[in-house]
């Protein structure tokens, strides 16, 4: 397959006119646009040619869940993410106990990796929970929260065989520096749903840490003379989370954690529950009741649990906000990639890499989806 014409987003950052070609499943070359016909040309005039998005937090979509812990439920929820662009992604899981959560790891475990046609692929776990902080549980399960425990961090990364890609803990809890110390040669370690001040932050920072979980929600304020975590991920070059879905994080938040991390350390995510892309209505997540209308999701007592928007529409707002569409691209392929070591596989179109490409109209819609060099109809 050989995409011509387009804009397409290199690895500097910015949008090039180059011809791209696929060789299989990768991407084969990219080079100067040069006169071509055939079934196997796609003409990508006026349109821009991008990665596959990659979504590193996500719980479910379409009434699917990853804490569903079944195959059908991945298999819904990848169906669905590919039609809407997001080719690779990591299936979230939600503080639970030991044995609920080594089944649902298993039951991941030989889906990992695969390449099904019409699926975006599932490329490992979010453990996010249950080491918290009750405080600020958010929309996690107050029952299942416990102290940061490395061994049984193990043990379930055993059960999904290596493909915890993050954990996100409390660091101020008993054990969290040590737990982080360890768990970080292991995977990404972040910090969320938690209260640390801006020196014990560091402190985890410094012993591994290197991501933030939706930055802003379930952690202190960004105070002035109080930083929290805000602070100290600002102070490291850890990466951020952020939910672009116009209602966790106003506009002009969203402006100034770009400016303030760069567009190198923000990585978009939707933290999308199984009521995305279904109508307003009741539905559970970690086994609390949620109330979703006119696009929030709630749990009783009117905390958000977590998001009903895709990351391809997290990508639209950010850009309706005042993101340069490159800075929105980064934070929604490269960067995400990076941050728990996919980008060897995916997040650019670098020659080498899967031939996941999404091809945008001007106006952001989706005109064309490329999964492993085929076009999905």
């Amino acid at each position: 397959m050989q995409i011509i014409n387009g804009a397409v987003f290199s690895d500097d950052g910015a949008f090039h006119r180059l011809s791209l070609a696929t060789n299989g499943e990768l991407i084969g070359s990219l080079g100067a646009v040069s006169p071509a016909a055939g079934p196997d040309v796609l003409d990508a005039e006026g349109c821009y040619v991008v990665p596959g998005l990659v979504d590193i937090h996500i719980h479910g979509a379409m009434g699917a869940d990853f804490s569903d812990g079944t195959a059908d439920a991945v298999e819904t929820i990848s169906r669905y993410l590919l039609t809407r662009g997001v080719t690779s992604f990591l299936g979230t899981s939600m503080a639970l106990p030991e044995a609920r959560l080594a089944g649902i790891y298993a039951a991941a475990r030989p889906l990992i990796g695969q390449t099904v046609p019409g699926c975006a692929a599932l490329r490992g776990i979010n453990m996010e929970g249950p080491f918290f902080n009750p405080e600020k549980r958010g929309a996690q399960n107050p029952r299942y929260i416990i102290p940061p425990d490395f061994g049984m961090f193990s043990r379930l990364n055993e059960a999904s065989g290596g493909s915890i890609r993050t954990v996100a803990i409390a660091p101020e809890r008993e054990g969290g520096l040590e737990f982080t110390r360890r768990a970080s040669k292991v995977c990404s370690v972040s910090l969320g749903h938690s209260c640390a001040d801006y020196e014990t932050a560091r402190e985890a920072l410094s012993c591994g840490a290197s991501h933030i979980t939706h930055l802003f929600n379930g952690m202190p304020p960004f105070h002035h003379r109080d930083p929290g975590i805000v602070g100290a991920a600002a102070d490291s070059g850890a990466y951020v989370e952020l939910i672009c879905d116009g209602l966790h994080l106003h506009p002009a938040m969203v402006r100034s954690v770009f400016r303030l991390f760069g567009d190198d350390r923000v990585c978009m995510i939707s933290d999308s529950m199984r009521a995305c892309g279904m109508p307003d209505g009741r539905y559970d997540l970690g086994g609390q009741a949620v109330t979703v209308a006119g696009g929030a999701a709630t749990i009783p007592g009117g905390s958000l649990a977590g998001s009903v928007t895709v990351l391809t529409d997290c990508l639209r707002r950010a850009v309706q906000f005042g993101i340069p569409l490159e800075s929105a691209l980064k934070a929604s392929t490269v960067n995400p990639a990076k941050s728990v070591g996919l980008d060897a596989a995916v997040g650019s179109l670098t020659p080498g890499k899967r031939a996941d490409i999404v091809i945008f109209n001007r106006d952001l819609s989706i005109r064309h989806i490329l999964f492993g060099g085929r076009i999905m109809e």
